[in-house]
């Protein structure tokens, strides 16, 4: 797939992370081209920062990098999803997943 192919509708496309062996959702970022583009050369998860304005790649301050595993996109292409063997808790606040926080009310 052409990664310009991905961004005919945004500069940013949405990226959900999941774990390749338990299948959980780890979280959902943003990536820019040259995000994608560095995930792919350095098989590690890399997003563009909407808060902060710049490239980061998940880990590089805690050391809870995303390995990627696999690299898939949706029928529209324009969402990635990774496929990724986390180091540690993928959620900045030391949780494995960054959905961890339920709203009480919802009964299915």
């Amino acid at each position: 797939m052409d990664i310009a192919k991905l961004f005919e509708k945004s500069e940013l496309i949405p990226v959900i992370v999941q774990d390749s062996k338990t299948l959980d959702v780890l979280m959902l970022g943003y990536a820019s081209p040259e995000a994608v583009r560095l995930t792919i050369k350095t098989k590690t998860a890399w997003f563009w920062s909407r808060s902060r304005q710049k490239l980061w790649n998940k880990g590089e301050t805690s050391g809870n990098f995303l390995h990627v595993e696999k690299l898939l996109t949706d029928c529209d292409s324009d969402t990635l999803l990774l496929l990724c063997r986390p180091d540690g808790p993928t959620c900045h606040t030391g949780n494995q997943s960054c959905f961890y926080s339920e709203i009480k009310g919802f009964d299915s």
